[in-house]
């Protein structure tokens, strides 16, 4: 499997005792929300997305035993429309850090450019981990590189996880898991914007204001986040 995270997913549970109840593999296409439901505990907000002793990345939640309701379901795998039922994507895997970024004039977002499959879109600042890289270290690398701009890191405000088959830019069909880890972040000193990863999928960053929000089009992925307008 094509990944960019070599040594594997590991989900932990942990009580509000502090203790560890959980440690398993996230596989592939799994929720980790759903993994820990369907283990029977109630899932609290995630806590922790840092890299273990061995390199895989371990993913927090505050959890406590599921009382009354079912495990949560896992859903089927959504197909692109142009994508026929026999086709088989290459199983691919990526793991990204973004972060909600408020300053001053606003808050703080990119442009997808035709290098993608959403061009024109409009998302948070962030991307795929460098092999080895801490989801804190890269989420600063990429604010920097997508807009020129020094953040301060605030808490973990939630993991996403998104499992299709479609076609990449490319014409290749893959079978993808994107597991998208979302911080909030300030920027106490914003700058001119200044894109440094020139070649890379951001046509264009500025700052947004509250009111501008709704006029733009955004991925589903961010576009809920209460985040976005302070809450």
């Amino acid at each position: 499997m094509r990944t960019n995270v070599a040594a594997g997913i590991r989900v932990l549970g942990v009580t509000a005792a502090g203790d560890r109840v959980v440690t398993i593999g996230l596989d592939h296409g799994e929720h980790p929300e759903v993994v820990l439901g369907r283990l029977g505990w109630s899932v609290g907000a995630p806590e922790a997305a840092e890299l273990g002793p061995d390199g895989a990345l371990e993913l927090t939640y505050a959890v406590s035993p599921l009382a009354g309701r079912p495990p949560l379901a896992r859903a089927a795998t959504r197909r692109d429309p142009d994508i026929a039922d026999e086709e088989v994507g290459e199983p691919h895997q990526r793991v990204g850090a973004y972060a909600v970024v408020h300053g001053s004039p606003g808050v703080l977002l990119t442009q997808f450019n035709s290098q993608t499959a959403i061009p024109g879109n409009w998302g948070l600042p962030g991307g795929g981990l460098d092999q080895g890289e801490s989801p804190v270290d890269g989420v600063h690398r990429e604010v920097w590189e997508e807009t020129g701009q020094r953040i301060v890191l605030g808490p973990l405000v939630t993991v996403q996880a998104q499992h299709w088959v479609g076609r990449a830019p490319t014409g290749v069909v893959e079978d993808f898991h994107a597991v998208r880890i979302v911080y909030r972040a300030t920027c106490p000193d914003p700058t001119e914007i200044v894109i440094h990863d020139v070649g890379g999928t951001t046509s264009a960053a500025r700052w947004v204001t509250p009111d501008e929000l709704g006029a733009l089009s955004m991925t589903a992925s961010w576009r809920d986040l209460a985040e976005l307008t302070g809450g």
